[in-house]
């Protein structure tokens, strides 16, 4: 073969290798996209729960004031730490039922609310108490004493009360 052919045929072949590299950056784009969105919300959720973290032991009162951090009551605390990081929560639990897409209990992830229908308000089907699921089938939340804390959301009670899960994230 001539120098001119192997030349031509080495010019074509790079342009097609470029042509199919630029093809399959294309094609990877939106997956690395969703792969960082996917990643950015565990992140954030994670973000959420140690800042909330920070909280344990603040003591509970009904019908706290948003505005104070000596302490809170379910959705005051929710409110608190979502906001904290640009998620605006409503101010009652049951506005709170209503945010965000439903989750199954068995599909739950770090960042998910967890809504149930206990204490003296309740009927069995009302929602009365907010948490924040953070994985391995605990959650966060403030309940009467010791105020802010970690609760396995399979105990008797609490596995009897729970009504829904939302994320909000």
């Amino acid at each position: 073969m001539k120098k001119q052919t192997w030349t031509h045929r080495f010019a074509v072949v790079g342009i097609c290798s470029s042509l199919a590299l630029t093809a399959a950056a294309t094609v990877a784009s939106p997956v690395a996209e969703a792969a960082t969105t996917s990643t950015a919300s565990i992140s954030k959720a994670n973000k959420i729960a140690n800042y909330g973290k920070t909280f344990l032991k603040t003591p509970y009162k009904f019908g706290a004031a948003t505005t104070t951090t000596r302490y809170f009551d379910c959705s005051s605390l929710m409110k608190r730490i979502y906001g904290k990081f640009g998620v605006n929560l409503p101010r009652t639990s049951v506005a709170q039922s209503k945010m965000g897409v439903a989750v199954s209990k068995a599909n739950l992830k770090t960042g998910d609310l967890l809504f149930f229908s206990t204490g003296s308000r309740a009927n069995g089907k009302n929602v009365t108490h907010v948490g924040m699921y953070v994985g391995n089938g605990k959650m966060l939340h403030t309940y009467g004493s010791p105020g802010v804390m970690y609760t396995d959301i399979n105990k008797a009670h609490w596995k009897n009360t729970y009504l829904k899960a939302r994320r909000v994230l």
